[in-house]
């Protein structure tokens, strides 16, 4: 009876999303209630975990409670920690969900809801939760090796040696974009800047509560942590009312990169209780209290999809970037569905930390589920805006021209309705002087949610919900940069090792120094140069972004694949075969179309000779940056394709009996934990 039962509410569930697919795809005429999103959604994850996932778990990988995990044999103190499950999924969580998820979605909804909503629902379920608990699972085995590590020793030396390299250049590309975000996001923000900056001590504060006074005490650390960020939101309208501290906090955007960089070098050397740890979990709390809320918010108020289906702008001539909807709706959500740079985390700070072995199916598939849900969130107020709204917000002032009227005449082509007063009105709301032309998609969100928000809760006004939705995504993409630069310097260590073995000591205080120095001003360079790029830095750098953290997932479901070869389950390799082909042939097609496409709007090469002798001072500037983001595409392209041939004969190989299927998992230790605590 109970079986019986149990059955008969999975149907329903399934059911419920079922409804909510056809909904969203096939009904035309009067506008579709956003809630049908979420159902759709939510219906697909908790299918998807309680089913797809414990079946990679258990006949894929064979999670095993009782094997000691490398934050037990080889604790330090430092890297190598036992975390609590939760806090630790808060740490990956934090650490995972970036600029992508936010802003991904918010970009493509410029093709209307369908394509992104799609895309994130089936991406995550078959594709960015299968990779990111692989990867968890197999740098586990591994005494939390890295990527590209794995690389080397699973597929073949000199393959391994080429992805390790491109890996950390792909890493330095998605640490500036993701700074870049921030920067645009904070700068002339006082307000914004007072209570991100206030994060740092509080999580000091609770690093040190949790670790020193009282030890142990999660929820005490959580409640202090929670109130102090509250009054510091507060506070930061103050802080932008009174001119002497309004004034100390505005910064422009070369000084707030500065002040990124100093920030992302002190938390990769730092120990990791002390500011990553702690800093990680209370911006989970946000996050995942802001997304609930947010939900609970779209069911009550049930705001209609304004933008359609599908838009005009899926033949590729778009405004908001360029590009036809295949391939790059699938580069530009990127995060949202599958994300090249959660490999890096799932085999770099988060499998030196768990506890037990069977939290990685919670951690690795469960937090990956909970980053596209983030991305439908994105999804939702992005297609619950006004068209001319989102427009006018998301595309930049060269093509809106110089004044409101311009603008409503712009979008009037593109079919939708702007009237000339309705941006000032709506600055006004927000506490903003103008929200024209805010490119890259973090103040469009802001607005999203505000209305969203301000809808259920319109005390504290719109101008404080707005404020308070661009602190959670500043604190989102801050805690990807501080986990990101960390892992960076891992990987760097590693690489270095080769050529001095003490650089590779990743417990050696000059190594720590040395690495992270390096890793920082890399990112740096390329966020000072987009805070610089007259066209806003955004508009070249992520689609770079995308295909480079595509490709990076190609890379990591590769090792995945080998991997599960090697330990006798080729039967199940489909699991991450599949993720891969499709991944490999969209970003591989959108890598050739941003290097030689012809239109100078959608190719690298192509926007850089119509500068060629033209007048604008940052002509050359403009030429060098498309240059070099072409000779990154094809670089990353090329290891990507040497990489997918390295593996596919290594798997031939060990199927057809020609070579030993050796894997390199460290040997079994029985935990000396109870098993079941």
């Amino acid at each position: 009876m109970r079986r019986l039962l149990s059955g008969l509410v999975w149907l329903a569930v399934g059911a419920l999303g079922a409804t909510g697919f056809a909904l969203l795809a096939l009904h035309r005429g009067e506008p579709v209630s956003a809630a049908w999103i979420l159902i759709a959604g939510v219906a697909s994850y908790v299918i998807a975990y309680r089913f797809y996932s414990r079946f990679i778990a258990l006949k894929v990988f064979g999670l095993d409670a009782r094997r000691a995990t490398p934050a037990e044999r080889l604790g330090n103190g430092r890297d190598f920690v036992p975390t609590h499950k939760w806090v630790l999924f808060g740490h990956h969580f934090a650490a995972i969900a970036g600029a992508g998820p936010l802003i991904g979605p918010m970009l493509a909804a410029q093709f209307g809801y369908l394509p992104g909503t799609l895309w994130l629902i089936a991406g995550v379920v078959v594709g960015g939760a299968v990779q990111d608990f692989t990867i968890l699972f197999a740098s586990l085995r591994r005494d939390g090796k890295s990527l590209g590590q794995m690389a080397k020793e699973e597929v073949n030396p000199v393959a391994g040696m080429a992805a390790m390299l491109a890996i950390l250049a792909i890493m330095i590309i998605l640490l500036a974009v993701l700074a870049l975000v921030v920067v645009n996001a904070l700068k002339a923000s006082p307000w914004g800047l007072f209570t991100i900056a206030c994060t740092i001590p509080i999580a000091l504060l609770m690093g040190w509560w949790m670790r020193a006074l009282r030890p142990g005490r999660v929820l005490e650390a959580s409640a202090i942590g929670v109130t102090l960020l509250l009054v510091a939101l507060v506070a930061g309208r103050w802080v932008s009312q009174d001119p002497t501290w309004a004034h100390w906090f505005t910064w422009p955007g070369p000084r707030l990169a500065w002040a990124i960089i100093a920030y992302g070098f002190a938390a990769s050397v730092l120990p990791v209780w002390l500011l990553l740890s702690p800093r990680d979990y209370l911006s989970t709390f946000l996050k995942v209290g802001t997304v609930l809320f947010l939900a609970v918010a779209i069911l009550i108020l049930l705001p209609p999809l304004r933008l359609p289906a599908l838009t005009r702008f899926t033949d590729g001539t778009g405004p908001v970037f360029a590009g036809k909807v295949f391939p790059f709706a699938f580069i530009t959500i990127a995060c949202g569905a599958i994300s090249g740079f959660h490999a890096l985390v799932a085999s770099g700070t988060t499998p030196k930390m768990l506890t037990r072995e069977s939290d990685a199916r919670l951690i690795g598939y469960g937090g990956m589920l909970m980053e596209s849900f983030v991305g439908l969130m994105a999804m939702i107020a992005a297609a619950t805006l006004d068209p001319g709204v989102y427009f006018a917000m998301n595309v930049p002032a060269a093509t809106l021209g110089p004044t409101a009227a311009t603008a409503a005449t712009k979008i009037a082509e593109w079919g939708f309705t702007l009237q000339p007063g309705t941006m000032e009105a709506l600055a006004r709301q927000m506490g903003e002087a103008t929200l024209f032309s805010r490119t890259g998609g973090a103040p469009s969100l802001a607005v999203g949610m505000a209305a969203i928000l301000g809808g259920v809760v319109s005390g504290p006004g719109l101008a404080l919900w707005y404020h308070f939705a661009i602190m959670f995504e500043a604190l989102f993409i801050l805690t990807t940069v501080d986990a990101g630069t960390r892992v960076g310097r891992f990987m760097l260590q590693e690489i270095a090792g080769h050529v001095w073995e003490p650089l590779g000591r990743t417990s050696w205080y000059p190594s720590i120094f040395l690495t992270s120095a390096a890793v920082v001003l890399a990112w740096g360079h390329f966020l000072y140069q987009g805070v610089l790029d007259p066209l806003g830095g955004i508009n070249s750098l992520w689609p770079l972004f995308g295909i480079a953290n595509q490709l990076l997932a190609a890379v990591a479901l590769c090792v995945g694949t080998t991997i599960i070869v090697k330990m006798g389950k080729a039967r199940y390799a489909w699991v991450t075969l599949a993720p891969l082909a499709w991944l490999a042939s969209a970003t591989l097609t959108a890598g050739w179309q941003k290097v030689f496409a012809a239109d100078p709007r959608l190719g690298f090469l192509a926007h850089a000779r119509t500068l060629a002798g033209s007048g604008n001072p940052d002509a050359a500037r403009m030429i060098f940056n498309d240059r070099l983001d072409a000779a990154l595409a094809l670089l990353f392209m090329a290891v990507v394709m040497v990489v997918i041939a390295a593996s596919a004969r290594e798997w031939w190989l060990v199927l057809a009996g020609r070579k030993a299927p050796v894997v390199h998992e460290a040997p079994f230790v029985e935990t000396a934990y109870a098993v079941g605590d």
